[in-house]
């Protein structure tokens, strides 16, 4: 295991030197000016003056060539300088780690949800496929990965909000603000989680040792989770870290309809300002995340599953 590790963390710093090179470089490639945006968000000249615009540009640091301009940013952010937003005036560390902090919360919350309901909705449709409880998850889930969240949402707040009062449509402020943006977001991977455990649990059950537990006499409970469901489990944590990731970054929708000032809406805002510090830092954050959550999934799921443990063992 500590050899996986280590091979693992070895990858992360070229993934992430790639990811700042990208992050740095595709919206210089795409035509975005950030002089032009930091004056957009200053003035309401639509054509600025070009003394100001040379100004600005030295004030920026962007007269410097791009592989100057790389290595000052870089240097920057390893010392935890995210610079200020060209909108809000205010530094992007502040910004992005308030944000970060509640898309976060959500992202911790609505996992814990999905593999709360998913995990035990899958292993008990796996006891008897075809059954009424079978037929029953299935549909659910069918309904969790086809529903997208952008529809899904609005309906909420439409029943529980609206029709019911029972809930807050947007804002962020007490644990009631949390239950249905923790609903929409925990409906997919939850979804596919009782998928991936009912599909592995009912091949698992049908294997000769676990037949054989079974004409020992040992509990069908026992038998489900020892060696049915705790075995499923390994496909869902080989997919935590996607869904780390795509809870994280790709909430937008849901931060959007119900008004939480999360990762996903900070993004949203900044991208038509071109708030150009702002979805660097994001974005870099998100990619992290992505590659730090990928890295701990992966030695879990090895932890959880024993042919893995011993084909890391021969190693």
């Amino acid at each position: 295991m500590t050899g996986l590790l280590l091979r693992r963390l070895l990858v992360v710093p070229p993934v992430l030197l790639a990811a700042s090179v990208l992050v740095f470089a595709l919206p210089r490639m795409v035509g975005v000016d950030p002089v032009r945006a930091v004056l957009r968000a200053r003035t309401a000249e639509a054509v600025p003056d070009p003394a100001t615009e040379a100004r600005v540009r030295a004030e920026l640091g962007l007269d410097a060539s791009a592989v100057e301009q790389y290595l000052r940013w870089t240097g920057a952010l390893l010392r935890g300088d995210l610079g200020y937003g060209y909108v809000s005036r205010t530094p992007v560390l502040e910004q992005v780690g308030s944000a970060a902090a509640v898309s976060g919360l959500l992202t911790v919350l609505a996992l814990a949800l999905a593999a709360a309901v998913g995990i035990p909705a899958g292993a008990y449709a796996a006891r008897r496929p075809g059954g009424l409880l079978d037929r029953f998850v299935g549909a659910g889930t069918i309904a969790g990965v086809a529903v997208p969240e952008f529809v899904l949402a609005p309906w909420l707040v439409l029943v529980f909000a609206v029709g019911l009062d029972a809930l807050p449509a947007v804002g962020w402020g007490g644990p009631q603000h949390l239950v249905l943006p923790v609903l929409v977001l925990a409906a997919y991977p939850g979804a596919l989680a009782a998928q991936l455990v009912r599909v592995e649990t009912v091949g698992i059950l049908a294997r000769p040792h676990v037949l054989v537990a079974r004409a020992k006499g040992l509990g069908e409970h026992t038998v489900l989770w020892r060696h049915g469901a705790r075995l499923a489990t390994t496909s869902v944590t080989a997919l935590a870290g996607m869904f780390v990731a795509g809870l994280l970054g790709g909430s937008v929708v849901v931060e959007v309809v119900f008004g939480i000032p999360g990762l996903g809406r900070l993004l949203h805002q900044a991208v038509p300002a071109q708030d150009l510090p702002v979805i660097q830092a994001g974005t870099l954050l998100v990619i992290t995340v992505a590659v730090l959550a990928g890295v701990l999934v992966e030695i879990l799921a090895t932890a959880l599953d024993p042919v893995l443990r011993s084909a890391e063992r021969a190693r």
